[in-house]
């Protein structure tokens, strides 16, 4: 596999993602959209299992990770997904941007690793700020808009924690086989929200864009996407990798206002900027990487 091929392709999964997140939601009811985005996820990581005979580990240490994982993901998608009834997609991809920060501090604080520096705690009291600018600012078109950002922070937060979590289990297994064992606990609980939810009523009227768009997030955004990242991790120094994170926000409020009409006001720009700025300066140590000798393939 081309590495800038695969580094292009996480650039574009992520970009879009938002999106279509917020159309399959929209289209097909958000506890539905999602269930369905994870069961077809499933069925083609178990898939993948089987063609690729790659082990999947049931030790008691695996098993706890399935369950911490596949917890997080249940609340922080489905927070996610009703949260992009209300707010506009670029968003999402601006508060999902700050997860690096957000997993930084929980590292910090529950691994003890010495990766708040000056310069990352002043990015982190940057990109905090413009999330107190973006809490607010009345985005127009959806009285819960608020709670909608809310719900999104928090499904952010959850991500975040729940990656530290695993780092701290320290468990050696395939990013296939975390994956497919954590969807695996992941997926009958969104079943059951569904039913809460909906009462296992299909949605009557499915637009084709919210079938399109589930599908699209069941093939490339929950398999495509993360084995795409996991190789460029591999294969890229950590400067390289940071700057995903910075422009994968820009690309998607871009697509959410061109492909979506969305309209973000003045001040929710100064609010994405701040957090923009402090991503950077968070990220800033890994950049100046750009300018040096590469790292090891593993950074």
């Amino acid at each position: 596999m081309s590495v800038p091929a695969a580094y292009l392709g996480v650039i574009l999964i992520w970009s879009t993602t938002p999106l279509a997140i917020q159309w399959s939601a929209q289209g097909a009811g958000f506890s539905f959209a999602v269930m369905a985005r994870m069961l077809l996820g499933l069925a083609i990581c178990l898939l993948l299992l089987f063609t690729t005979r790659t082990a999947l580990p049931f030790t008691p240490a695996a098993k706890r990770l399935y369950a911490i994982n596949g917890l997080s993901i249940f609340v922080a998608m489905l927070l996610t997904y009703w949260g992009a009834l209300h707010i506009p997609s670029g968003l999402i991809s601006v508060i999902f941007g700050l997860s690096p920060l957000v997993t930084g501090a929980f590292a910090a604080l529950w691994l003890s690793e010495r990766t708040l520096t000056p310069l990352r705690l002043a990015g982190l009291g940057l990109a905090l700020t413009g999330l107190w600018v973006i809490f607010g600012q009345p985005w127009p078109g959806d009285s819960q808009a608020t709670l909608g950002t809310a719900a999104v922070v928090i499904g952010m937060t959850v991500q975040a924690l729940g990656l530290v979590w695993i780092k701290r289990l320290n468990v050696r297994a395939s990013a296939l086989a975390i994956t497919t064992g954590s969807l695996g606990v992941a997926t009958p609980l969104f079943v059951l929200a569904w039913l809460i939810a909906d009462a296992a009523q299909l949605p009557p009227d499915t637009t084709p864009r919210a079938g399109a768009s589930i599908v699209y997030l069941g093939v490339l955004g929950s398999v495509v996407g993360f084995t795409l990242y996991y190789y460029v991790i591999k294969h890229l120094d950590a400067g390289r990798v940071a700057l995903i994170m910075l422009v994968t926000p820009v690309s998607a409020l871009l697509l959410g206002q061109t492909l979506n009409a969305e309209f973000i006001p003045a001040s929710g720009w100064a609010g994405i900027a701040l957090i923009g700025a402090g991503l950077l300066l968070y990220e800033w140590q890994a950049l100046r990487q750009l300018n040096g000798p590469r790292t090891s393939p593993d950074a």
